[in-house]
């Protein structure tokens, strides 16, 4: 049976690393700029459908 190589899989584990920190760092660069106009009408702090609603309510 072959051996696993390590050195490999934690190469492929750090470009991978690598990749997302620079793909989060290009999105972060690009600001609100990609921003579509629904979204800034969007409220964040609103539920997504009134049943969320009511199970977010503290019950007495």
């Amino acid at each position: 049976m072959a051996k696993p190589n390590y050195q490999f899989e934690k190469r492929q584990r750090e470009l991978e690393k690598k990749r997302k920190k620079e793909e989060k760092a290009q999105r972060k660069a690009q600001g609100g700029q990609d921003r579509s106009p629904e979204d800034e009408n969007a409220d964040p702090q609103a539920p997504a459908s009134p049943d969320a609603a009511d199970e977010q309510a503290p019950s007495a």
